[in-house]
């Protein structure tokens, strides 16, 4: 069942069934790169006991989410991460993990729609994210999405480029990306 309904896709609550797709993603190489993580290296069946201990006691400043296109096909996820409410706000991730769906507009249905819903039903004030600085593509998206480049980080040898987008700014152009998201799904006219 979707938690979240985007233009082309529906976010929704983890399932252990899940977890085979999630630990291919998380075992390849070029998958793991991007999101700045050596792949695994533990079996299947670790995987899957950890996998299923997070569904079973899921953790109050996490919000892990699947992604799923309109037709049910798992393409990868999403969440929001170091939920601080008291300053209110958090760090929000996605990955697409289906290269078939790559450079398609489904990253930035997948923000878009995790923004609104961040922003207005968990009342955050600000959103941030950490991308590493050669991820042109991923930047290109986020910055589609509202949010603005803070300042180059530095962890583990690596760059990161911090982004965020605060309520105020996602309340100005929250209508306009919307529309754009929307207008992705729509089919096309010729």
């Amino acid at each position: 069942m979707a938690l979240l309904q985007g233009g082309r896709v529906a976010l929704r609550e983890k399932r252990l069934a899940d977890a085979w797709n999630e630990y291919l993603w998380r075992s390849d190489p070029e998958l793991s790169e991007l999101d700045a993580a050596l792949p695994l290296s533990m079996g299947y069946d670790e995987f899957l006991r950890v996998f299923r201990g997070q569904l079973e006691q899921p953790m109050v400043w996490v919000k892990r989410m699947s992604v799923d296109t309109m037709d049910g096909v798992y393409i990868g996820n999403c969440m929001c991460y170091d939920i601080d409410v008291i300053n209110r706000e958090a760090e929000i991730g996605i990955m697409i993990g289906d290269r078939g769906y790559w450079n398609n507009g489904y990253g930035f249905d997948v923000m878009v729609t995790l923004l609104d819903h961040v922003f207005s039903s968990m009342k955050m004030n600000r959103l941030y994210l950490h991308t590493l600085d050669w991820n042109t593509r991923a930047r290109r998206c986020f910055e589609k999405c509202g949010f603005d480049a803070v300042r180059t980080v530095r962890r583990s040898e690596r760059k990161f480029i911090l982004m965020e987008i605060r309520r105020g700014r996602w309340e100005r152009v929250r209508e306009e990306k919307l529309a754009a998201r929307d207008a992705l799904a729509a089919p096309s006219q010729g």
